[in-house]
């Protein structure tokens, strides 16, 4: 008996470093999928870069994005860091 409670601080090491660092690790991949799968003609992204654009045309891997008018670039779909909201309709911005 007094082996298995020899085991429990590593046992305690493990599910610690599960809690900090794979779970949330996990939900942070869950929503970058989610993020990834959700990608639509017409929406306005910023790169992991902090280049931001309109997409224009979506492919297996690979984006067109609108940069500036009459600037299309291609980039891969993994540089995508995140959706941009649209702008309410009547702000100034």
């Amino acid at each position: 008996m007094s082996n298995w409670y020899d085991f429990l601080p590593l046992l305690f090491l493990v599910l610690i470093f599960w809690l900090l660092i794979i779970r949330p690790a996990r939900a942070r991949q869950r929503e970058f999928l989610k993020t990834q799968n959700a990608l639509s003609v017409g929406d306005k992204i910023m790169l992991a870069s902090g280049i931001f654009g309109e997409i224009t045309a979506i492919g297996d891997e690979t984006l067109e994005l609108r940069i500036a008018p009459e600037t299309v670039v291609t980039v891969s779909r993994q540089a995508v860091a995140r959706v941009v909201p649209a702008a309410p309709a009547g702000s100034d911005d």
